[in-house]
Protein backbone atom coordinates (compact mmCIF):
# COMPACT_ATOMS: atom_id res chain seq x y z
CA UNK A 1 0.00 0.00 0.00
CA UNK A 2 1.37 3.34 -1.05
CA UNK A 3 0.14 6.49 -2.62
CA UNK A 4 0.06 5.94 -6.36
CA UNK A 5 -1.45 7.13 -9.58
CA UNK A 6 -2.73 3.66 -10.22
CA UNK A 7 -3.49 2.83 -13.84
CA UNK A 8 -6.22 0.41 -12.82
CA UNK A 9 -9.68 1.81 -12.16
CA UNK A 10 -10.58 2.78 -8.60
CA UNK A 11 -13.39 1.03 -6.77
CA UNK A 12 -14.92 4.42 -6.12
CA UNK A 13 -13.78 7.97 -6.93
CA UNK A 14 -14.68 11.53 -5.96
CA UNK A 15 -13.93 12.81 -9.47
CA UNK A 16 -17.60 12.62 -10.46
CA UNK A 17 -18.83 14.29 -7.26
CA UNK A 18 -17.47 17.77 -7.87
CA UNK A 19 -15.20 17.88 -4.83
CA UNK A 20 -12.89 20.85 -5.42
CA UNK A 21 -10.24 20.72 -2.68
CA UNK A 22 -9.00 17.14 -3.05
CA UNK A 23 -9.38 13.84 -4.89
CA UNK A 24 -10.32 10.72 -2.94
CA UNK A 25 -10.22 7.24 -4.49
CA UNK A 26 -10.19 3.69 -3.21
CA UNK A 27 -8.15 0.92 -4.85
CA UNK A 28 -7.62 -2.81 -4.60
CA UNK A 29 -4.40 -4.22 -6.05
CA UNK A 30 -3.63 -7.90 -6.56
CA UNK A 31 -0.53 -9.71 -5.34
CA UNK A 32 2.60 -8.62 -7.21
CA UNK A 33 1.12 -5.42 -8.63
CA UNK A 34 3.48 -2.50 -9.06
CA UNK A 35 3.67 1.04 -10.42
CA UNK A 36 6.15 3.75 -11.41
CA UNK A 37 4.70 7.25 -11.21
CA UNK A 38 4.99 10.88 -10.14
CA UNK A 39 1.79 12.50 -8.90
CA UNK A 40 1.03 16.17 -9.50
CA UNK A 41 -0.61 16.29 -6.06
CA UNK A 42 0.61 15.63 -2.53
CA UNK A 43 -0.68 12.18 -1.66
CA UNK A 44 -1.81 10.39 1.47
CA UNK A 45 -2.49 6.66 1.26
CA UNK A 46 -4.32 4.85 4.05
CA UNK A 47 -4.12 1.06 4.29
CA UNK A 48 -7.56 -0.59 4.40
CA UNK A 49 -6.38 -4.21 4.04
CA UNK A 50 -7.66 -6.48 6.78
CA UNK A 51 -4.64 -8.79 6.44
CA UNK A 52 -1.08 -7.44 6.95
CA UNK A 53 1.12 -7.63 3.85
CA UNK A 54 4.58 -6.58 2.70
CA UNK A 55 5.18 -3.54 0.50
CA UNK A 56 8.26 -2.24 -1.27
CA UNK A 57 8.28 1.52 -1.88
CA UNK A 58 10.72 4.04 -3.31
CA UNK A 59 10.19 7.81 -3.32
CA UNK A 60 12.95 9.91 -4.86
CA UNK A 61 16.16 8.69 -3.16
CA UNK A 62 14.45 6.90 -0.26
CA UNK A 63 13.13 3.35 -0.12
CA UNK A 64 11.26 1.13 2.32
CA UNK A 65 10.36 -2.54 2.63
CA UNK A 66 8.01 -3.60 5.39
CA UNK A 67 4.61 -4.77 6.49
CA UNK A 68 1.58 -2.52 6.27
CA UNK A 69 -1.49 -3.14 8.41
CA UNK A 70 -4.91 -1.51 8.44
CA UNK A 71 -4.60 2.13 9.51
CA UNK A 72 -1.00 2.68 8.39
CA UNK A 73 -0.41 5.70 6.16
CA UNK A 74 2.21 6.88 3.71
CA UNK A 75 2.89 10.46 2.60
CA UNK A 76 4.30 11.26 -0.83
CA UNK A 77 5.04 14.91 -1.75
CA UNK A 78 3.97 16.09 -5.20
CA UNK A 79 6.09 15.52 -8.30
CA UNK A 80 8.57 13.09 -6.69
CA UNK A 81 9.44 10.01 -8.78
CA UNK A 82 7.99 7.01 -6.98
CA UNK A 83 7.57 3.28 -7.39
CA UNK A 84 5.73 0.57 -5.52
CA UNK A 85 5.21 -3.18 -5.41
CA UNK A 86 2.74 -5.17 -3.30
CA UNK A 87 3.59 -8.64 -1.96
CA UNK A 88 0.01 -9.30 -0.94
CA UNK A 89 -3.49 -8.21 -1.87
CA UNK A 90 -3.39 -4.47 -1.34
CA UNK A 91 -6.40 -2.32 -0.44
CA UNK A 92 -6.01 1.38 0.25
CA UNK A 93 -7.62 4.81 0.20
CA UNK A 94 -5.71 7.45 -1.76
CA UNK A 95 -6.17 11.17 -1.04
CA UNK A 96 -4.55 13.66 -3.42
CA UNK A 97 -4.19 17.29 -2.32
CA UNK A 98 -3.29 19.86 -5.00
CA UNK A 99 -0.22 21.96 -4.10
CA UNK A 100 -2.21 25.16 -4.60
CA UNK A 101 -4.77 24.12 -1.98
CA UNK A 102 -2.01 23.18 0.46
CA UNK A 103 -0.41 26.61 -0.07
CA UNK A 104 -3.76 28.30 0.49
CA UNK A 105 -4.29 26.48 3.79
CA UNK A 106 -0.70 27.21 4.85
CA UNK A 107 -1.24 30.92 4.23
CA UNK A 108 -4.68 31.18 5.83
CA UNK A 109 -4.62 28.71 8.71
CA UNK A 110 -1.04 28.78 9.96
CA UNK A 111 0.14 32.18 8.73
CA UNK A 112 3.21 30.65 7.08
CA UNK A 113 5.05 31.40 3.88
CA UNK A 114 3.84 28.55 1.65
CA UNK A 115 7.04 28.64 -0.41
CA UNK A 116 9.07 27.71 2.67
CA UNK A 117 6.93 24.72 3.58
CA UNK A 118 8.18 21.34 2.46
CA UNK A 119 6.32 18.10 3.07
CA UNK A 120 8.33 15.08 4.16
CA UNK A 121 8.09 11.63 2.62
CA UNK A 122 6.75 9.17 5.18
CA UNK A 123 6.48 5.39 5.04
CA UNK A 124 4.23 3.19 7.19
CA UNK A 125 3.30 5.75 9.82
CA UNK A 126 0.42 6.00 12.28
CA UNK A 127 -1.58 9.20 12.68
CA UNK A 128 -4.95 8.82 14.38
CA UNK A 129 -6.27 12.25 13.38
CA UNK A 130 -5.40 11.85 9.70
CA UNK A 131 -6.82 8.31 9.74
CA UNK A 132 -10.09 9.52 11.26
CA UNK A 133 -10.46 12.36 8.75
CA UNK A 134 -9.61 10.03 5.87
CA UNK A 135 -12.26 7.54 6.97
CA UNK A 136 -14.83 10.35 7.23
CA UNK A 137 -14.00 11.30 3.65
CA UNK A 138 -14.32 7.64 2.63
CA UNK A 139 -17.77 7.45 4.22
CA UNK A 140 -18.87 10.48 2.19
CA UNK A 141 -17.32 8.99 -0.92
CA UNK A 142 -19.63 6.00 -0.63
CA UNK A 143 -22.65 8.24 0.00
CA UNK A 144 -22.09 9.84 -3.39
CA UNK A 145 -24.59 12.57 -4.25
CA UNK A 146 -26.62 11.68 -1.14
CA UNK A 147 -23.82 12.72 1.19
CA UNK A 148 -23.82 15.68 3.57
CA UNK A 149 -22.50 17.99 0.85
CA UNK A 150 -19.57 20.06 -0.34
CA UNK A 151 -19.54 22.30 2.74
CA UNK A 152 -18.75 19.22 4.85
CA UNK A 153 -16.11 17.99 2.39
CA UNK A 154 -14.38 21.38 2.40
CA UNK A 155 -14.30 21.36 6.20
CA UNK A 156 -12.72 17.90 6.23
CA UNK A 157 -10.24 18.90 3.50
CA UNK A 158 -9.10 21.93 5.49
CA UNK A 159 -8.72 19.95 8.71
CA UNK A 160 -6.85 17.15 6.93
CA UNK A 161 -4.45 19.59 5.25
CA UNK A 162 -3.74 21.45 8.49
CA UNK A 163 -2.87 18.13 10.17
CA UNK A 164 -0.69 17.17 7.20
CA UNK A 165 1.23 20.47 7.42
CA UNK A 166 1.56 20.31 11.19
CA UNK A 167 2.81 16.72 11.36
CA UNK A 168 4.72 16.20 8.09
CA UNK A 169 6.28 19.56 7.25
CA UNK A 170 9.99 20.00 7.82
CA UNK A 171 9.44 23.46 9.33
CA UNK A 172 6.87 22.28 11.93
CA UNK A 173 4.48 25.23 11.55
CA UNK A 174 2.23 26.20 14.43
CA UNK A 175 -1.49 26.50 13.86
CA UNK A 176 -2.76 29.87 15.08
CA UNK A 177 -5.25 29.60 17.96
CA UNK A 178 -8.23 31.93 18.18
CA UNK A 179 -9.94 32.11 21.56
CA UNK A 180 -13.66 32.61 21.73
CA UNK A 181 -16.03 32.35 18.79
CA UNK A 182 -17.48 34.69 16.21
CA UNK A 183 -18.60 38.11 17.35
CA UNK A 184 -22.35 38.64 17.71
CA UNK A 185 -22.36 40.72 14.53
CA UNK A 186 -20.39 38.11 12.57
CA UNK A 187 -22.71 35.33 13.73
CA UNK A 188 -25.82 37.28 12.76
CA UNK A 189 -24.35 38.21 9.39
CA UNK A 190 -23.24 34.71 8.44
CA UNK A 191 -26.44 32.98 9.59
CA UNK A 192 -28.47 35.51 7.59
CA UNK A 193 -26.25 34.76 4.59
CA UNK A 194 -26.83 31.01 5.03
CA UNK A 195 -30.59 31.38 5.28
CA UNK A 196 -30.66 33.60 2.20
CA UNK A 197 -28.81 30.94 0.17
CA UNK A 198 -30.39 27.68 1.36
CA UNK A 199 -31.59 26.78 -2.13
CA UNK A 200 -28.03 27.09 -3.48
CA UNK A 201 -24.79 25.17 -2.99
CA UNK A 202 -23.20 26.80 0.07
CA UNK A 203 -19.42 26.58 0.12
CA UNK A 204 -17.13 26.92 3.11
CA UNK A 205 -14.98 29.28 1.05
CA UNK A 206 -17.92 31.63 0.49
CA UNK A 207 -18.84 31.74 4.19
CA UNK A 208 -15.24 32.35 5.28
CA UNK A 209 -14.67 35.04 2.65
CA UNK A 210 -17.94 36.71 3.63
CA UNK A 211 -16.47 37.29 7.11
CA UNK A 212 -12.89 37.79 5.91
CA UNK A 213 -11.33 34.86 7.80
CA UNK A 214 -9.75 31.56 6.80
CA UNK A 215 -11.88 28.50 6.11
CA UNK A 216 -10.19 26.46 8.83
CA UNK A 217 -10.69 29.10 11.51
CA UNK A 218 -14.21 29.93 10.36
CA UNK A 219 -15.26 26.32 10.99
CA UNK A 220 -13.77 26.35 14.48
CA UNK A 221 -15.14 29.76 15.46
CA UNK A 222 -18.61 28.95 14.12
CA UNK A 223 -18.76 25.75 16.17
CA UNK A 224 -17.61 27.62 19.28
CA UNK A 225 -20.43 30.12 18.81
CA UNK A 226 -23.24 27.71 17.90
CA UNK A 227 -22.21 24.33 19.30
CA UNK A 228 -22.52 22.72 15.86
CA UNK A 229 -20.43 22.75 12.68
CA UNK A 230 -21.35 24.92 9.67
CA UNK A 231 -22.58 21.96 7.63
CA UNK A 232 -24.75 20.74 10.51
CA UNK A 233 -26.26 24.20 10.83
CA UNK A 234 -27.00 24.36 7.09
CA UNK A 235 -28.77 20.98 7.17
CA UNK A 236 -30.70 22.05 10.27
CA UNK A 237 -31.91 25.21 8.54
CA UNK A 238 -32.80 23.34 5.36
CA UNK A 239 -34.93 20.93 7.38
CA UNK A 240 -36.65 23.85 9.13
CA UNK A 241 -37.44 25.35 5.72
CA UNK A 242 -38.76 21.98 4.53
CA UNK A 243 -41.09 21.83 7.56
CA UNK A 244 -42.59 25.17 6.58
CA UNK A 245 -43.05 24.14 2.95
CA UNK A 246 -44.59 20.79 3.91
CA UNK A 247 -47.49 22.70 5.41
CA UNK A 248 -48.40 23.76 1.87
CA UNK A 249 -50.24 20.86 0.30
CA UNK A 250 -49.85 22.20 -3.23
CA UNK A 251 -46.06 21.68 -3.30
CA UNK A 252 -44.76 18.16 -4.00
CA UNK A 253 -42.14 16.72 -1.69
CA UNK A 254 -39.77 16.34 -4.65
CA UNK A 255 -40.04 20.07 -5.36
CA UNK A 256 -39.65 20.89 -1.66
CA UNK A 257 -36.41 18.91 -1.64
CA UNK A 258 -35.01 21.04 -4.46
CA UNK A 259 -36.32 24.26 -2.90
CA UNK A 260 -34.39 23.39 0.27
CA UNK A 261 -31.10 22.62 -1.44
CA UNK A 262 -31.31 18.81 -1.41
CA UNK A 263 -30.52 16.68 -4.46
CA UNK A 264 -33.71 14.64 -4.43
CA UNK A 265 -36.74 13.47 -2.47
CA UNK A 266 -34.61 10.64 -1.05
CA UNK A 267 -31.81 13.02 -0.05
CA UNK A 268 -34.28 15.19 1.86
CA UNK A 269 -35.92 12.11 3.39
CA UNK A 270 -32.61 10.82 4.75
CA UNK A 271 -31.82 13.95 6.76
CA UNK A 272 -35.44 14.75 7.60
CA UNK A 273 -35.82 11.36 9.29
CA UNK A 274 -32.51 11.80 11.12
CA UNK A 275 -33.60 15.14 12.57
CA UNK A 276 -37.32 14.58 13.17
CA UNK A 277 -37.76 10.81 13.47
CA UNK A 278 -40.30 10.73 10.63
CA UNK A 279 -40.42 10.98 6.86
CA UNK A 280 -41.49 14.20 5.11
CA UNK A 281 -44.75 12.50 4.12
CA UNK A 282 -45.48 11.45 7.72
CA UNK A 283 -44.70 14.97 8.91
CA UNK A 284 -47.10 16.45 6.34
CA UNK A 285 -49.86 14.02 7.31
CA UNK A 286 -49.44 14.84 11.03
CA UNK A 287 -49.72 18.56 10.43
Amino acid sequence: MVSSSTKSSPIVSSLDLGWESLIVEEFQQPLGSGEIFAEKEHTIALCLATKPHRIWQAVDDRSYVGVYTKGDISITPAELPSSYRAYGNDHYLQIRIPPQFLKQVATEAINSDPDRLELKTEFCDRNSQIEQLAMMLRAELYQGSNGVGKLYIESLANALTVNLLRDYSGTKPQVAIYKGGLSDLQLLQVTDYINDHLTQSIKLKDLAEFLGISQFHFSRLFKKSTGISPHQYVIQQRIELAKQLLKKADISIANIALECGFNSHAHLGKYFRQMTGMTPREYRQNR
